[in-house]
C-alpha cells in the first residue's frame, strides 16, 4: 500500500531511523512504524488507516467476496506488493468468507521487495492480522532477490514476481480475475501506471474480470479507458475524494 494523493508531500518528514532495502531503495520510518519511501517521496499505505482502506478500494470495489462464492478458483493480481498489508487482509477476509476446496491465486508484482523484519513492523499496527503478518514473515526470504512462492495451505498460494511489472507481466500465461492497482503515487511513480502496463493488465484479465484503485488522476483513467475496460468513478477511502473501479467487458 502506498500514500494516496491527498497526503502532503510538504509535510515535514520524521523519520527516526534507516534500513536498507535490495536493489538501493531506502525506508524511512515515521511514527514509529509506518514505512516511508525515500525514493518515490511516498508513504506505503494512507496515514488514516491502510487495512480499512484495503477493504474499501480493494476488495470493495472489485466485489470479491461476493465473487468468491461462485469460484472454485480466483486469481488476484496486485501491482505493488509492498508491506504486504493488502495480501493479508485479502487472506484474513478469504478465511472467513471462502468456502472448502476453494483456491486462492495471490500475485503481485514488487521491484523493490523489503525485507522481513520491515513487513512485519510495518504491519505490527494492526493486530487484526496478526496471524496472516506472523506466517507470511516466517516463510518469506530474508533477502529475496527473485521470485517469492509460497503455499500456505488451504487453498491459499502467493506469488510476488520481482522485478519491472512492465518486462513481467507481459510474458506471463495467467488469467485474472480482479486487480489491485497500488503502486506509489501515479505523479511520483508514472511507469507502474503507464498505457503500455494497463494495456498488459487488460489483455491478462478474464472477461468479467474487475480492478481497482484508490488513484483517480487523469492520466490513469484515460489510460484504463484506452486499454478496454469500462471506468466508473466511486467515492474513495477517507479524505480521499475518488477512486476508480472499473470491468473488462464479458464479449
Amino acid at each position: 500500500m502506498t500514500a494516496r494523493e491527498t497526503d502532503n508531500p510538504s509535510l515535514p518528514a520524521r523519520p527516526t531511523e534507516l534500513s536498507p532495502v535490495p536493489q538501493h531503495q531506502t525506508l524511512e520510518w515515521h511514527e514509529g512504524d509506518m514505512p516511508y519511501s525515500a525514493e518515490f517521496g511516498d508513504h506505503f499505505y494512507c496515514r488514516e488507516d491502510g487495512r480499512l482502506e484495503c477493504q474499501h478500494v480493494f476488495l470493495g470495489g472489485n466485489v470479491v467476496i461476493a465473487r468468491w462464492q461462485d469460484s472454485t478458483d480466483f486469481t488476484i493480481g496486485e501491482l505493488g506488493f509492498g508491506t504486504g498489508l493488502n495480501f493479508c487482509e485479502t487472506w484474513r477476509q478469504w478465511k472467513r468468507e471462502g468456502r472448502d476446496g476453494q483456491r486462492l491465486h495471490f500475485i503481485s508484482f514488487e521491484r523493490f521487495p523489503m525485507q522481513a523484519t520491515d513487513i512485519a513492523r510495518a504491519l505490527s499496527r494492526w493486530p487484526e492480522i496478526n496471524e496472516e503478518r506472523a506466517a507470511l514473515c516466517a516463510l518469506w526470504p530474508e533477502q529475496p532477490t527473485a521470485d517469492v512462492c509460497l503455499d500456505f495451505g488451504d487453498g491459499v498460494q502467493l506469488r510476488v514476481v520481482i522485478g519491472p511489472a512492465d518486462a513481467r507481466l507481459g510474458s506471463m500465461a495467467e488469467v485474472f480475475d480482479a486487480w489491485y492497482l497500488d503502486g506509489f503515487s501515479p505523479v511520483r511513480n508514472p511507469d507502474l501506471w503507464s498505457q503500455d502496463l494497463m494495456q498488459s493488465v487488460f489483455d491478462r484479465t478474464r472477461p468479467g474480470g474487475t480492478f481497482a484503485t484508490y488513484a483517480a488522476a487523469g492520466f490513469v483513467r484515460r489510460n484504463l479507458q484506452a486499454a478496454g475496460f469500462a471506468v466508473e468513478r466511486r467515492k474513495g477511502y477517507g479524505a480521499k475524494r475518488e477512486m476508480l473501479s472499473g470491468t473488462k467487458p464479458s464479449a
